[in-house]
């Protein structure tokens, strides 16, 4: 199922106009499918837990946010990026990141327009747009990086 998630994005991506493939690879693509799913998945865990249990809204952010990218992790490292490393390393490095995607993005973009009156939902929407930016550049050149081969024909692939 991982294989074809991939061939379908390098379909896709194949298929850009205006030689944007040249540009814009396919894990980008499976990136992008992949965590605007999660962050359906957090903006409706946020309203359940903010408006549904009446948590305070640091609260509700902060467990939405764990459980979305706790899934963005498994479903990134499986059909996006295909990684067999050891899991115990990169959820380490994962921890990291996420640590400072939530300190500078969510907590500081998130709370700080909602403490400054944006509505909540798009003050979410607003910091996701700032962490999909990093986040997709921290996954793919940090987190789950392949290691560069010895062999130069392997490494033209």
């Amino acid at each position: 199922m991982a294989d074809r998630f991939t061939r379908w994005c390098e379909d896709v991506v194949a298929r850009l106009p205006f030689g944007l493939n040249r540009y814009v690879p396919a894990t980008f693509l499976g990136f992008a499918l992949i965590n605007s799913f999660t962050f359906g998945v957090d903006l409706l865990l946020l309203t359940l837990l903010h408006e549904g249990l009446h948590l305070p809204v640091w609260l509700s952010i902060s467990l939405a946010y764990i459980v979305a990218f706790g899934l963005a992790f498994l479903l990134n490292r499986t059909f996006n990026f295909h990684s067999h490393a050891p899991m115990g390393r990169q959820a380490a490095v994962y921890a990291v990141v996420v640590l400072v995607n939530y300190l500078a993005f969510i907590l500081g973009v998130g709370s700080g327009l909602s403490a400054l009156g944006v509505e909540y939902h798009v003050a979410r929407v607003l910091a996701g747009a700032c962490e999909a930016v990093y986040m997709y550049c921290a996954m793919r050149w940090i987190v789950f990086r392949r290691k560069r081969s010895a062999d130069p024909v392997a490494a033209g692939r």
